[in-house]
């Protein structure tokens, strides 16, 4: 058994990605927690004929998932590699982790993998969607949830983290080749990013990481989401539409890319305004 590392995955009716995800990690003979939040499909199957232990909790948001799974697993390797369940491990980062040994990282407490994003078969290549660094392995017992982020889930790490840019993850939600699912889900998901942003601006949440234009990843995108904040209401989705196809060159994706672009970076973002003005409307702030 693998000592260096653990594996963590959140599973929801996964049946059509989780085997995909287990087989490209298999070899590497690690132990596989899997937390499942009412899988109805065979899901809770496939994680125990794999061996995984598996247990359930209710779902609310991401943050909150990963903050259970973190604190009622019984992780006893060092590091922790959590993953999502439309998530693969790529040859390349395969090797790097095969290869992986904790001594040899003694001065960090978190790495960051490079994530290629795929929508209905298409890689999604410019318009930020790469490079994309996760921090996705760290130290376990140190490495924590941001529970300051109402949809959006990223784990913290104190000290120095590395960044493994040939380490490549591949996430592709097949479920999502059906617009109507994408539609769905990203309704549900406007609720929980609109009140977590009426909440900011109330001074009920505060950001967990210091924004840092040059400083990680996630210090980086922490700026650019106070950036994001200062932006009108209603203009703001138009800006940042225009800033993915033409400034970082989403037009080059091809059709299938420009409509991601157009469903993420402007249909949900003018969603997302929409239900922000509303609960305004209904509860207005003295800002």
């Amino acid at each position: 058994m693998n000592r260096n590392f653990s594996f963590i995955i959140l599973t929801f009716n996964e049946q059509i990605h989780l085997p995909r995800l287990l087989k490209s990690i298999k070899k590497l003979n690690a132990r596989v927690f899997i937390l499942d939040s009412g899988s109805t499909d065979e899901t809770q199957k496939i994680a125990q004929d794999y061996g995984a232990e598996v247990k359930q909790n209710p779902f609310i948001n991401h943050p909150r998932q990963w903050d259970f799974a973190l604190k009622n697993f019984k992780v006893e390797t060092p590091w922790t590699i959590g993953l999502d369940a439309d998530q693969t491990v790529t040859p390349e980062l395969f090797e790097m982790l095969i290869n992986f040994k904790d001594e040899d990282h003694s001065d960090i407490n978190g790495i960051y993998f490079n994530r290629k994003n795929f929508f209905q078969g298409s890689w999604i290549r410019f318009g930020t969607f790469y490079p994309f660094y996760l921090l996705k392995m760290f130290r376990t017992g140190i490495g924590f949830s941001d529970l300051n982020e109402n949809m959006d889930h990223r784990f913290i790490v104190p000290g120095k983290t590395k960044i493994w840019k040939k380490g490549w993850i591949l996430e592709e939600n097949l479920k999502e080749n059906d617009i109507a699912f994408w539609k769905a889900k990203h309704e549900r998901y406007s609720d929980l990013v609109a009140q977590e942003e009426v909440e900011r601006m109330l001074k009920l949440r505060m950001q967990s990481l210091k924004p840092n234009l040059l400083g990680s990843p996630d210090e980086k995108r922490a700026w650019l989401k106070q950036l994001w904040w200062k932006l009108p209401l209603g203009l703001r989705p138009y800006l940042y539409f225009g800033y993915r196809i033409f400034f970082k060159l989403g037009i080059l994706e091809g059709s299938t890319g420009i409509k991601f672009h157009y469903l993420q970076g402007f249909w949900f973002r003018r969603l997302v305004d929409k239900k922000i003005k509303v609960i305004l409307k209904d509860r207005p702030l003295n800002l």
